[in-house]
Formats: structure tokens, C-alpha cells, sequence
């Protein structure tokens, strides 16, 4: 709205039959008020928004999904780094109980003299190095179920636990490694796809740019006139016009061909992603297949070395309460088990993580 004191009113110069006069129009003071409702019936911009709305959701969708595989690839690989944590400190404490006899058994035969001191205090050594080991492996834990809480969402101060066996990680550790490799089952590639989509509108949208628009409009105004301003808003002069507007855009300087050719080498450059997507992708398949069945193979050999080191500790063992064989031999095989226990572990957690 306005409102205007008019300190020099408008004269014209009006004829009538040859004769001339000057006259003045408007009041001394004047306001008006106006509504205008606007509605565009044909332009580029709705064409374009028509077509890309789809394409946008689908983009947003797309982004959330890729959002989703990245959070739960990271859940399991914190979830699987927790249970072969779990699995450690078992092997952990199997391996202290393993040594804590052996102390014992040392120190009884050091007290019956049947052996020196050295084995006694290897022994000791041993012990006390395992349950260093032990409490160690305690504190990494709880670091890894804080990392797990931050990425679940989880409260920091309650408490939970995982239940999951050895057994039931072998279950899914296996996959089909004869399977294709599929482009459109990779999101990355879709909101490629996707974006290539919206940039063929948008450079439709500016080939359209050279097309006239159209509106409609209509307004109802409210104006005011009086030569006293205390009469002003006393009487009102009420006028509506509606109408169509047409626009046509005639020249711009090259903008509009700068901005087709510029969007088409930006599909262009759309076409070279997704060529470079898709060897990426292969690549990474190759990569990942060559991963997993590596990783298999040493998770097989580390398992079979288990069971071939358990024997060789079990043999050895009753070889040195008998006296043939050295306690610096019992040692050697009880290490070679505990490494080749940790070798499993970190086999299957590699497996896993690269399935």
C-alpha cells in the first residue's frame, strides 16, 4: 500500500473545440491498497520441476540407502572385532589355567628337586606375562563397546553384551564366490544414474529457455483521494483488473547457449563417471573376491594348526611330566598353540569383515 501528500498535483493540458484549458488531476492526497494473486500456466521452470520432482526423491532415497550400508558395514565389523575379542580373552584364560598347572607342577618339582629353579621362574614368568595379556585384552574391550555405542546410538552409561558363538560366525562366513558382478546393485552407480537424469532436464530445461511464458494474475485494489487529509480514508475507490501476462525472451547476451553447451559437457563428464564407476567397480570386485578367498584359505590352514598344535602341547606335555622332554620345550609348544589360537581369530575376523 501507499499513502502520498501530493505538494504539486499533476496538470495536463486538455483541448475541446479549439479551445484549451489546463486541468488538475489526483487529490492532495492519496492512498491505495492492492492484493495481486499470480499463477503461472506455461514456463520452463515448471516443465523442469515436473520432471526432476521423481528423480530428486529417488536421489534422496538413494543417498539414505548408501547411508545405511556404510553404518551397518561398520556395526558388523565393530560387532565381529567384539566377539573374536570375546573368543580371545576364552583363549586367554584357557591359557592361564594351562599355566597356572604348570606353575604349580614346576614348583612342586623344584621343591622335590627334581628340576632346577630356572623352570620354577619361567613358569612365573609365563604366568604373570598371560595375565598382563589378559587384563589388556579386558581394556581393549570396553573401548570396543564404546566405539559399538557411538555407532548404534546407544546410551554410554548402560551396560549390554553380545551373545554370539564361534560357531555361529562360521555359519556366515561363506558366500557364493561364482556370483556376477552387478552395476545397478552397487548404490554408488544408481545415484550416478540418477544424476545423469537430472542433468539431461536440466539441459532440456535450457534449450526451453528460448520459449515465451505465460501467467495469469488477478488484483483488487482499495484507493483513496481527498483534498483534507482527516477525509482521506472516508470514501474508498475500489478497482480489480485480472488479466494474462505473456513473456518472451528475446535476447541475453549468449547466456542461454553458454548454459546448453555447458550442461551437455556436464553430461559429458556424467557418461566419463560412469564409465570410470564401472571399472572401479570391477576392480574392487576382483579385489574384494581375491580378499575373501585368501582369507578363507588362511582361516582353514589356521584352523587345521589349532588342532595340530593342541596335539603337539598335549604330547610334549606328558613327555615332560614323564622327563624326557625340557620345560623350555613345554614353553615353546604352549606359545606355538596360543599363536596359532590368535591366527584363527584374526583369520575369521578378517574373513568376515571381507565378506
Amino acid at each position: 500500500g501507499t499513502l502520498n501528500h501530493n505538494l504539486k498535483q499533476q496538470t495536463q493540458l486538455l483541448t475541446t473545440d479549439g479551445q484549451s484549458s489546463f486541468l488538475t488531476f489526483g487529490g492532495k492526497n492519496t492512498s491505495s491498497m492492492t492484493l495481486q494473486a499470480d499463477q503461472q500456466i506455461l514456463n520452463a521452470g515448471l516443465i523442469q520441476a515436473s520432471k526432476t520432482a521423481k528423480y530428486f526423491r529417488q536421489q534422496y532415497k538413494q543417498t539414505t540407502e548408501n547411508n545405511k550400508i556404510n553404518t551397518v558395514v561398520e556395526v558388523s565389523k565393530a560387532f565381529y572385532d567384539i566377539l573374536t575379542s570375546k573368543e580371545q580373552l576364552n583363549i586367554v584364560n584357557e591359557n592361564i589355567a594351562r599355566l597356572e598347572k604348570q606353575y604349580k607342577d614346576a614348583n612342586a618339582q623344584y621343591e622335590a628337586g627334581l628340576v632346577d629353579k630356572t623352570d620354577f621362574q619361567r613358569a612365573q614368568i609365563s604366568l604373570s606375562n598371560a595375565k598382563a595379556d589378559l587384563k589388556r585384552t579386558q581394556e581393549l574391550l570396553k573401548s570396543k563397546y564404546a566405539y559399538l555405542r557411538e555407532l548404534i546410538g546407544y546410551t554410554a552409561n548402560k551396560e549390554f553384551d553380545l551373545a554370539y558363538s564361534e560357531g555361529e560366525m562360521e555359519k556366515n562366513m561363506l558366500i557364493d564366490t561364482n556370483q556376477r558382478v552387478s552395476y545397478p546393485g552397487r548404490v554408488e552407480y544408481r545415484l550416478l544414474q540418477t544424476q545423469r537424469e537430472l542433468q539431461r532436464i536440466n539441459t532440456n530445461y535450457n534449450k526451453l529457455s528460448y520459449l515465451p511464458s505465460l501467467s495469469g494474475f488477478y488484483n483488487y485494489g482499495w484507493n483513496y483521494q481527498s483534498q483534507q487529509f482527516n477525509q482521506l480514508y472516508d470514501r474508498v475507490f475500489p478497482s480489480s483488473v485480472i488479466g494474462l501476462k505473456l513473456s518472451l525472451p528475446i535476447f541475453q547476451g549468449g547466456k542461454r547457449t553458454q548454459e546448453i553447451r555447458k550442461s551437455q559437457l556436464q553430461e559429458k563428464r556424467i557418461d566419463l563417471d560412469l564409465l570410470n564407476s564401472r571399472n572401479q567397480i570391477n576392480t574392487q570386485y576382483e579385489s574384494a573376491m581375491a580378499t575373501y578367498k585368501a582369507n578363507l584359505n588362511d582361516l582353514n590352514t589356521s584352523k587345521a594348526n589349532v588342532e595340530i598344535s593342541r596335539q603337539v602341547y598335549a604330547t610334549i606335555k606328558l613327555q615332560y611330566d614323564e622327563g624326557i622332554k625340557t620345560y623350555l620345550d613345554l614353553m615353546t609348544s604352549e606359545t606355538d598353540l596360543r599363536t596359532a589360537q590368535l591366527n584363527y581369530l584374526n583369520a575369521l575376523y578378517s574373513l568376515l569383515s571381507s565378506k
